[in-house]
Order: C-alpha cells, then structure tokens, then sequence
C-alpha cells in the first residue's frame, strides 16, 4: 500500500497520509546537527516519500537551527509541490537566546515566528501550525485568540498542540469551542510501544475534542528496529541511542518489548520497525505516525508498515509485552477495577444501537 490514502486529521477536512514525515535531520546546524543532512542528502529522503503518495510534513523553527524550514522550502519548491503538500512547522523554542521574547508561546513570539517560518520555507501560508511545547508560563487562551488571528490573516490554515499537559490541552479546546475560536485539530506526542503514557488521558482526550493525534517517535529512536543488544554497560549498537543521554533508560521491561517485537516481526517476515510503526499507525485515537529517516531506501521500508496488518494473536502479544504500569488514580480507571464500582453487564451501549421509536 502506497500513501495515497488519505485521511481526515481530527474533526477537521484536512486530509493527510497515515505517515508524516519527520525531517528533523535535515540541515547541518544547531541541537540536531550530529546526524543531519545537507540538501542534497535529504531531497531524495522527500522525493521518495511524495512519490509514494505522502502529503504530510513535519518540521519546526529549532529543527538544525532553522535550516530544516529552509531546506524543505527549497526542496518544495524545487519539484513545485508546494499546494499538494501539509505543511506542518511549530514554534516555541528560541533561536536568540540574548532576546527574552525570542522564545516561549506568547502572542509576541507566535507572530514573529510565523513570519520567520514563511520566509525560510518560501511560502504565504502555513498548513497546521502547532505549539511546540508547553513554556509553563503562555495562558491557553492568549495562544488560541493568537492561533485565531493568525488563521483569520491567512498565514496559517489550522492550529494544533504538541507536548502540552493534557489539562492545557483541554483547556485550549474548551476554550476555543466555547468562544467560536480556531479549534485544535492536531495533537503532536511521543508514542511507541516502549512509550505508550499517552493512554493515560491523550487519546480519550483526542477523541473526544476532535484532535488528531500524530504519534512520534515510533521506532523509539531506533531502539525497536533490532540495531541495539544488551551489553556490560546497558545498551550496544550503531545509532544515536548510544551518546543520547536524553532518552530513557533501556531495562528489562525494554528488552522484553524487544523480543516481543522480532517475534512478531519474524513470524510475519517483516522488519523489526515496520512492525513497530504498524502498531502506532493502527492504534485508536491516532491519525498518523511520524516517521523519520537516513536516505530514500530507509523511507520506502516505513512505508512497507502500511502493507499488512498484525494479526490479533501477534497483536495481544506485543500490547501485553509493553503494558505500562497504570499508576492512581488511572488504576481506578480501568475496566477490571470499575467493575467493582458501577457493576458487571454494564456499559455503553453498542455501536449503531437505535432504541425503538416508541421508547422516549
């Protein structure tokens, strides 16, 4: 299956692919530039996913200090796809730290880093501009009045939120909906089977505000494609994982996930990470999952995640390998423990149940 089919980002008429393109890699400079890419490196990493179909792409204003906007605008403009594609950047992070308003999600900054972001992908307007990450500080509603202008001046065409609690999200959602303001339509978090904390409140939260979630982070840094084995010192292996101190620690319940994944992979002939992206992609609540990639042959094989489905036998075994721990007052959530409260036999009622006309 290619990616031209298309879906609906949240309670929205966009529509994008099942899998977004992450181009945090693309550029040589700043936070990310230990394994970016030049021009030259990531066109055919663009190229060979808008051949297959694909509409959604992801950046943001910090990605390789910037040069990531400007490499994709570059790029877009070169094969004159500019319209046909989602164009997905994000703001919060500054790129002046001398300038005390150069960062955060204040009205100030959004502004500027809109125009910012225009100039360095050469574009008038932005598809889904998202919050990048709560600053602690910014009150919900001064950033959806702002996303509400900045829609209404036609520099962007939808809003969405990305590594926010979820009380803010919902507060930007109630609030918007409340004052006929520009909705939220897309949700931006972290979620893999090593990393699945969003079930906690996100999806329920998601599917009932109508955001879309876009699950990044799928591969858990490269973590489930096979590439790294236990070692003296925790973890070994080719990859960025190795000098990543940022990303959580690899532990029993990690490699159990690991193995639970050849498995399936194994017994499907299918890669690791393919494997991977499949459960995300196929998970409720979510509209796409980002993927990322090294070259044009890494972006074909994600695509490949699309091909099959995980059988229900295949799929218990992974969701029971990776089951998080559910801490309170979650653990009275769950359907085991309501029992004892609202009783057994009761529930929602099935979908498409219509009582009888007479029964009022």
């Amino acid at each position: 299956m290619a990616l031209d089919q298309y879906y609906l980002l949240g309670k929205s008429g966009l529509r994008v692919s099942r899998l977004a393109l992450g181009t945090m890699n693309f550029g040589t400079a700043g936070f990310h530039a230990a394994y970016g890419k030049t021009r030259d490196e990531a066109r055919p990493i663009l190229r060979a996913y808008l051949d297959a179909g694909g509409n959604f792409v992801d950046t943001a204003d910090f990605y390789t200090a910037g040069q990531s906007e400007i490499i994709i605008g570059d790029l877009l403009a070169e094969a004159g796809v500019r319209d046909r594609v989602v164009l997905t950047t994000k703001f919060t992070n500054t790129l002046d730290p001398s300038d005390p308003n150069a960062g955060g999600n204040g009205r100030k900054h959004m502004i500027k880093a809109v125009e910012d972001s225009l100039r360095r992908l050469r574009t008038d307007y932005i598809d889904l501009f998202l919050l990048h990450i709560w600053d602690r500080m910014t009150p919900a509603e001064e950033v959806v009045r702002t996303f509400d202008d900045l829609v209404r001046a036609g520099k962007i065409r939808y809003a969405g939120l990305s590594d926010v609690p979820s009380w803010y999200a919902a507060r930007a959602q109630t609030y918007a909906e409340a004052h006929n303001l520009t909705p939220m339509i897309g949700l931006q978090l972290p979620y893999s089977l090593v990393a699945r904390e969003i079930e906690l409140e996100y999806v329920s939260l998601a599917r009932n505000l109508g955001m879309g979630i876009t699950g990044f982070g799928p591969v858990a840094g490269g973590l489930l494609s096979g590439k790294y084995r236990p070692s003296e010192n925790g973890l070994s292996g080719d990859g960025r994982l190795i000098d990543s101190p940022g990303y959580r620690p690899v532990g029993e319940r990690e490699w159990q996930i690991i193995a639970a994944v050849e498995k399936v992979a194994d017994g499907l002939g299918r890669s690791m990470a393919q494997v991977a992206i499949n459960w995300v992609a196929t998970r409720p609540g979510v509209a796409a999952a980002l993927i990322g990639a090294s070259g044009a042959t890494q972006v074909t094989s994600n695509i490949g995640a699309l091909d099959f489905e995980i059988p229900a036998d295949a799929r218990a075994l992974l969701d029971e390998a990776s089951a998080p721990a559910v801490p309170g007052p979650y653990a009275l959530f769950q359907p085991a423990a309501q029992a004892q409260f609202v009783g057994r036999n009761v529930g929602d009622k099935p979908t498409g149940y219509s009582p009888p006309l007479w029964v009022s």
